[in-house]
């Protein structure tokens, strides 16, 4: 059987995916390894997956975060994912 290898745009989806099914089912240590996960990437990874990160994982996550009123995105994510959400919402202009 071939390795198949998924693309960066799929496995971040897929990584984000997996941490919303987590936030809806509140398994914080869970949560917590995701967004682990997507700060190494967003610091040690190449400008494809940065780029990756912020723009599919950090705009979904954290879209999904705001909509639920479950937490506060400024209390979940890590010092590198929260300071690129703060790059993201003042480019945007919210």
């Amino acid at each position: 059987m071939p390795f198949l290898k998924h693309s960066i745009e799929t496995n971040t989806l897929r990584l984000a995916e997996i941490t919303k099914h987590c936030l809806r089912q509140k398994k914080i240590s869970r949560i917590n390894k995701c967004f682990a996960i997507a700060e190494k990437h967003l610091t040690e990874g190449n400008t494809a997956v940065k780029n990756a990160i912020s723009n599919i994982f950090l705009f979904s996550v954290s879209t999904f975060i705001e909509i639920q009123h479950q937490y506060k995105v400024t209390q979940l994510l890590p010092e590198n994912l929260l300071a690129e959400y703060h790059k993201q919402i003042n480019t945007s202009g919210i």
